[in-house]
């Protein structure tokens, strides 16, 4: 049988080696080469070099010419070709382009040959996926933070939608970003310098939404003196985002499925069609197949919404980003004078992890502004963050907290063959005990040691092994 041809294009010799001999042995033929010309010669002239290259795996830094420029060069003219792109380099905005351009998928140096075995297997098994890995999306007003499966697979889809010209309904939860990725479908759009237009629907009466979104003319309504352009019109050429649809009314729901279908409008009030040429984004946090059975959102509509669909994961679904986004929300935060940079403790990133976050991202985000303050200049610690969550009313019972804590101990445990769960159990009760006494007894070690029945060099022990510093559990008068 005919093995399949990996052409890799990577002028690192060593790393270059190491891909043969992985494809190899998973009994593929594989042509190596150092620059994109001499990839893209390969590829353009079969006959003459008596080869057909089946996929291309290209590093995105090359002598001369780049792998962007191996997609741009090849994608056209051969579709059907999948190029995987791969760079040592984090960069999300080379990870869309080449999404945008055509390439298959996008990998970090150096790859877990594992998974490039499998994606090289997905890609000879089916040609038409344009995908991409990349760990964040830049926006305009924030960046989409995200390392783990779930938004990976966010990113691919973003990619997927941006540069076609179909309407995208993005569901998730409150909180978990919906405005940031119809953004960056928008920003990676060919409408990308064209108006983009947001419309919050829950945050409009009924009585007003229709007038919003199509405008109304002079004495249309009491209060309507003059006639105004609605959104779709100043839209015009670019993006409508329709945020929470899924709250819109049914008269509402009626003359925007026109608008989906003969891509007219008519102001309120008005009997001239107005022609509208706009890309139509939607969110929504409802169930809005349950909204259909209830007859609270029309079938048509929610049909006409479904070319695309787009699902965000909850934190719940993506705690290992956790980290990252406290990070990030972190080195937003203006400085504060007389204050060294804010930093966290590994202790309050774990107890961060492990809440169940009902207001997503947003409130994760609200939470750390909180504690950075708090915090005083100070690293942040669990006592800081439980601070914060009292300030912004926002805190749930420990039990959630060690429930998912368990939870995820014995996750690892079944999935990774981790066999210190009780021991780590213990080291995280341990450590709750002897952080809240301390605070409780506002630094008095002799005083902690006395509730909990031990010496006061185990307490300082203790407190040292923890990064618990008496001083710093103290609550500043005021707060």
């Amino acid at each position: 049988m005919k093995k399949s041809r990996i052409l890799v294009i990577e002028d690192d010799l060593k790393l270059a080696d190491s891909i043969r001999r992985a494809l190899e042995s998973h009994e593929y033929a594989v042509e190596l080469v150092g620059t994109a010309e001499e990839g893209i010669e390969r590829v353009q002239n079969p006959e003459k070099n008596n080869l057909q290259i089946d996929v291309v795996v290209t590093d995105l830094h090359l002598p001369g010419t780049s792998g962007l420029d191996v997609i741009t060069t090849l994608h056209p003219a051969k579709p059907e070709l999948p190029i995987i792109l791969m760079t040592g380099h984090h960069t999300t905005e080379v990870a869309i382009e080449a999404i945008k351009l055509g390439a298959y998928d996008y990998v970090l140096k150096p790859p877990k040959f594992a998974d490039f075995i499998s994606l090289i297997q997905s890609a000879l098994a089916s040609r038409a996926l344009v995908t991409s890995q990349v760990e964040a999306i830049e926006t305009r007003k924030e960046t989409i933070v995200g390392r783990s499966p779930a938004m990976q697979r966010i990113f691919k889809d973003i990619g997927r939608v941006a540069a076609k010209p179909v309407t995208v309904l993005i569901r998730g939860e409150t909180g978990t970003g919906k405005e940031l990725v119809a953004r960056a479908i928008y920003q990676h759009s060919e409408r990308a310098k064209e108006p983009f237009v947001i419309v919050n629907c829950v945050a409009i009466p009924d009585s007003l939404l229709e007038s919003e979104l199509f405008g109304h003319e002079a004495g249309a309504f009491t209060g309507a003196q003059s006639r105004r352009i609605g959104k779709f019109e100043l839209a015009s050429n670019g993006t409508i985002f329709l945020d929470e649809i899924g709250d819109m009314n049914l008269s509402t729901q009626a003359k925007l499925l026109r608008v989906l279908q003969e891509r007219t409008i008519q102001r309120v009030g008005g009997q001239e069609t107005i022609s509208v040429q706009v890309r139509i984004l939607a969110a929504t946090h409802r169930d809005l197949e349950e909204a259909v059975e209830q007859k609270k959102f029309r079938e048509d509509l929610y049909y006409r919404l479904n070319d695309a669909v787009i699902n965000l994961p909850s934190l719940r679904e993506r705690r290992e980003d956790i980290p990252e986004l406290v990070r990030y929300f972190l080195s937003r935060e203006p400085d504060q004078p007389g204050m060294p940079k804010p930093t966290i403790t590994p202790e309050a990133l774990r107890f961060l992890q492990y809440r169940s976050w009902p207001g997503n991202v947003r409130e994760l985000k609200n939470v750390v502004q909180k504690a950075q303050l708090l915090a005083h200049g100070y690293p942040i610690d669990p006592e800081v963050i439980r601070r914060a969550l009292e300030h912004t009313n926002l805190g749930q019972p420990e039990t959630t907290y060690l429930q998912a804590y368990v939870a995820e101990l014995l996750d690892a445990t079944e999935a990774r063959g981790r066999t210190d769960a009780q021991a780590a159990l213990t080291e995280w009760a341990e450590r709750e005990l002897y952080g809240q006494a301390i605070r409780l007894a506002e630094g008095d070690q002799s005083k902690v040691a006395a509730w909990l029945g031990v010496s006061r060099p185990t307490v300082r022990e203790r407190l040292l092994h923890y990064g618990l510093h008496p001083a710093r559990e103290k609550v500043p008068a005021g707060e």
